[in-house]
């Protein structure tokens, strides 16, 4: 397994190289499909274009690549290379994220149980300091802090989707035109 520390040290300066901020870096699959995930996004508009994707994985895929002709590769064994924005339903990675969409419903793991729970779904209602609090349903805050968490993600929602503007929706009456046949 690569160490994600080493990865997200290469990755990151290629990133913001490009003007992107580095929104995750995974590796899973296993031994079967193993698969090195990177999303990033604009900061400016929180998505990334399929341009966007495919010069950070030309820029990163060189990089790795020289590491491992030096005899410094960080990934033993062959992987797939994916690079993606984050999506509508994007995973909250950074503190920044749980700020910037407070109000939205979310999804919570933590890596270990607090108060004999390890899921929170509710409403987020932001982070203070390295705190991240989320409503449940019932209205009840819960305070969790923000390196106890395993996984967060936003839910899609209507209201998440109302807030998620498209970089560009051009072509789309032609697919809507070609549909309609």
């Amino acid at each position: 397994m690569a160490d994600l520390n080493v990865l997200n040290a290469i990755i990151a300066p290629e990133a913001e190289a490009m003007g992107l901020a580095l929104v995750r870096v995974a590796f899973f699959g296993g031994e079967s499909d193993p698969t090195l995930q990177i999303m990033a996004e604009r900061p400016d508009t929180r998505q990334l274009t399929i341009e966007d994707c495919a010069d950070l994985s030309r820029r990163i895929s060189a990089q790795l690549d020289a590491l491992e002709e030096a005899g410094k590769d960080p990934i033993e064994q062959a992987y797939r290379l994916e690079v993606s924005s984050p999506g509508i339903d994007r995973p909250l990675t950074r503190p920044a994220d749980f700020a910037d969409w407070a109000g939205h419903e979310a999804k919570i793991a933590l890596k270990e149980k607090r108060d004999g729970r390890q899921r929170f779904n509710g409403e987020l209602i932001g982070i203070d300091g390295d705190v991240v609090t989320i409503s449940d349903k019932e209205g009840v805050e819960h305070k969790l802090p923000f390196d106890a968490i395993d996984t967060a993600k936003l839910v899609l929602t209507d209201k998440l989707i109302a807030a998620t503007v498209p970089l560009s929706i051009e072509g789309a009456d032609e697919m809507e035109e070609e549909g309609q046949d």
